[in-house]
């Protein structure tokens, strides 16, 4: 064996090790138990009591190798418009209220992704298996069917059950290669175009959109990376199916008078005038009458100003709650980033408050009074919600310090080019590294927005945590 294959085996071995730990200390549970996984295999929905969509080429676009396939779709041209038809898993057809699956799905909450593997809310043989949207197979669906007109607007919105049967199961990469070719074809196509137009659309809204690049871990037979990544454009055209969708399920709830919102209130004036005086410190053309979410839009995150910005920028994207009503509508109905009411009904597979909210849409579509089983829960979903979202926001973080711990110990003492992004009075500065991609404290002279030229002093495992110390600035790129 090479000292190489012995080095990585060590790091492989001691990032696993320290995964492990980070599970524990959350108290993340290994497996389902018995009853639940017994429950889950014996699952099982009449399909011929759904209307019959088979005729619906839909597809599901996802990351590469995913099999928890919440959402399939089918875009076509209808006119000078659209006709979205989103298929959405019915996990609430295999999921019997008050029983172990429901049960231990209140205890998880959401699916928690880990560097090394997923924690499911539901057992596989649901979330891979009899609920997934798979491809060639034919599952129960909850079916939203939106008519746009030219300018992407929704004009009207059904949602029913049906079962349905997806084409293919495409992968970004692939579909945003397709387009990129001219080799598309109507369906992508039209999925493009909405999700250009759903675009336009948030803009005008004043819809916020950070284009942060994402730190990603992976994982090539032992040996683990950092890096960044922006996301593809068709990724994020997809996502705006989804939040037309949710934007959608909350306007049925505010009419039927039943709901639970995903809300975040507006930036504090105070929060926005401390960012509009970083950013013209930072050099940032930010015009009087404009607004964050414009300068936003602008922003290159290659460059450490701008990218010092839009890290200060998610200061102003704080405070996301679940916010129920029954009745007259909350105080608070809107998100702030959505700039509009929005609420999650499109990843029951990942997420358990998607469950409830897609019976009340579809109860407030019949002209029926939501489920029992729905109302009754309203009031501890927001709870329930918030503490798997802490959950997941310290399984994330702890990860990541852990990996960033454990690749760049045997780098202590070297010298890495940086973008300072943040500075605080107790914690120092906040840099940004691109190779590996890391995200860390940093102590020394520095200067928010501006290269730096940092070393490395610490890289500690055991506390999961790094420090470098900035003594040179560099020519700013």
């Amino acid at each position: 064996m090479t000292s190489r294959q012995v080095t990585l085996a060590a790091q492989d071995a001691a990032v696993r090790q320290g995964l492990g730990e980070v599970r524990r200390e959350l108290g993340i549970p290994a497996d389902f138990p018995p009853d639940v996984l017994a429950a889950a295999r014996a699952a099982t929905v009449p399909l011929s009591r759904y209307d019959d969509a088979t005729d619906i080429p839909f597809v599901t676009i996802d990351p590469e190798g995913s099999m928890d396939l919440d959402q399939a779709v089918h875009v076509e041209r209808r006119g000078r418009g659209y006709r979205v038809r989103y298929a959405i898993a019915d996990v609430a057809a295999f999921v019997i209220p008050g029983g172990v699956l429901d049960a231990e799905a209140r205890q998880r909450g959401l699916t928690l992704y880990a560097p090394d593997g997923r924690i499911p809310l539901h057992p596989a043989e649901l979330s891979e298996g009899a609920a997934s949207l798979l491809p060639q197979q034919e599952r129960p669906a909850v079916v939203w069917t939106l008519d746009l007109d030219s300018d992407a607007a929704v004009r009207s919105t059904d949602v029913r059950r049906a079962r349905i049967i997806s084409r293919a199961q495409l992968a970004y990469d692939e579909v945003q290669r397709q387009l990129d070719d001219g080799a598309a074809d109507e369906l992508l196509i039209g999925l493009r175009d909405v999700g250009l137009g759903r675009q336009e659309q948030e803009r005008q809204r004043g819809g916020v959109d950070l284009p942060v690049p994402e730190q990603v871990v992976t994982n090539d037979d032992g040996e683990w990376r950092l890096s960044f990544r922006a996301p593809l454009p068709v990724e994020g055209w997809n996502a705006q199916i989804s939040l037309m969708t949710g934007m959608a399920a909350a306007d049925l709830m505010l009419a039927a008078g039943t709901g639970i919102l995903r809300t975040m209130p507006p930036p504090a004036p105070a929060d926005l005038a401390r960012v509009r005086r970083t950013a013209k410190a930072l050099g940032l053309t930010w015009p009087q009458d404009g607004s964050y979410a414009d300068l936003i839009r602008t922003a290159d995150p290659r460059q450490p100003a701008h990218l010092a910005f839009l890290s200060l920028a998610t200061t102003l994207l704080r405070g996301a709650g679940y916010t129920t009503f029954a009745g007259a509508p909350p105080e608070l109905s809107t998100h702030s980033a959505v700039a509009a009411p929005y609420a999650h009904v499109t990843a029951p597979l990942r997420r358990l408050v998607d469950r409830f909210g897609t019976e009340i849409a579809l109860a407030a579509v019949a002209g029926e009074n939501t489920p029992e089983w729905v109302t009754t829960a309203l009031g501890e979903l927001p709870d329930l919600m918030m503490g798997a979202t802490r959950v997941s926001r310290s399984l994330e973080r702890e990860s990541i310090n852990l990996i960033e711990a454990v690749l760049l110990e045997p780098r202590l003492g070297d010298r890495f080019a940086a973008a300072v992004v943040d500075s605080d009075r107790r914690s120092g500065f906040t840099i940004v590294i691109r190779d590996p991609g890391v995200r860390a404290r940093a102590k020394g002279q520095l200067t928010v927005g501006t290269a730096a030229d940092v070393t490395l002093v610490t890289a500690d495992p055991q506390r999961r945590t790094v420090l470098f110390d900035g003594s040179s600035t560099l020519a700013e790129t």
